[in-house]
């Protein structure tokens, strides 16, 4: 019948498996489609295709696909050709949180290295590092008061704090930093300034990928190991005060 409309088909979404960087997730979790898209026999379009983490429904991410689909109504072509958040490996919460303001100078450093641009990945990542040395150090500091590093040290990093310059910084510990924060027995702020004394210029981009690849490794280790720190010093004093309160029970019922 003239004018009658074609009929639409509509193409199935499935879920995917992606990571959430929310508190409550912080892992792979499922994502369900928001959108179904609809075609005609030897129709193409272009979409914007949107998926929501299913266990906290906060994440968000967005796909472009260009779809078409045959005259004879069953096969077709799905194609993706951009996202955002940008495509790359999942950063940890925790790294994200002592990062603060440079953030984004990190994300766009790791997608950087991602991609094997070495130079591009090793700049953005010496300027996160030295732009918040004061934030890494105040979270050393608060670290090491909790589980009882010693006056010196705690006077090494409150001096740290005052230097401009990572290199001074690194030369103000002069007593180090607690056993529990070492890396393989190395303090984490002498590797990160050995990273980043090399001349960006002075290096091939992919001798800079590798240095960047170790500074990012070192960044996060040193963040997981003062979140452990402090999980381990808040476990001990739980185990202790059980115990006391045990041994304060015990002596009640001998006492009666």
């Amino acid at each position: 019948m003239s004018g009658t409309l074609a009929p639409s088909y509509q193409f199935l979404l499935p879920e995917l498996e992606l990571h959430c960087e929310t508190k409550s997730c912080n892992g792979i979790r499922f994502f369900e489609p928001l959108e179904r898209g609809y075609l005609q026999p030897g129709e193409i379009k272009e979409y914007f295709v949107s998926y929501k983490c299913r266990n906290c429904k906060k994440t968000i991410k967005t796909y472009a696909v260009w779809a078409s689909l045959n005259e004879d109504r069953v096969q077709g072509n799905l194609f993706k050709f951009g996202e955002n958040p940008p495509f790359g490996p999942p950063t940890p919460a925790k790294v994200i949180t002592i990062l603060g303001a440079e953030k984004e100078y990190y994300l766009k450093g790791r997608r950087a290295e991602n991609q094997g641009l070495g130079i591009a990945a090793f700049a953005y990542y010496r300027r996160v590092v030295e732009n918040q040395k004061n934030k890494i150090l105040d979270e050393i500091i608060r670290v090491s008061e909790k589980i009882g590093a010693s006056k010196e040290i705690l006077g090494d990093l409150n001096a740290a704090k005052k230097e401009t310059q990572f290199n001074r910084v690194v030369a103000a510990l002069r007593h180090g930093i607690p056993p529990a924060l070492l890396i393989n027995g190395h303090n984490p702020l002498t590797l990160l300034h050995s990273a980043l004394s090399e001349g960006l210029h002075a290096q091939t981009d992919e001798e800079c990928l590798e240095l960047a690849t170790s500074i990012r490794i070192v960044l996060t280790e040193l963040v997981d190991r003062l979140a452990n720190a402090l999980k381990e010093e808040a476990e001990l004093k739980s185990a202790v005060s059980r115990l006391l309160k045990t041994n304060i029970e015990r002596t009640k019922e001998k006492d009666s």
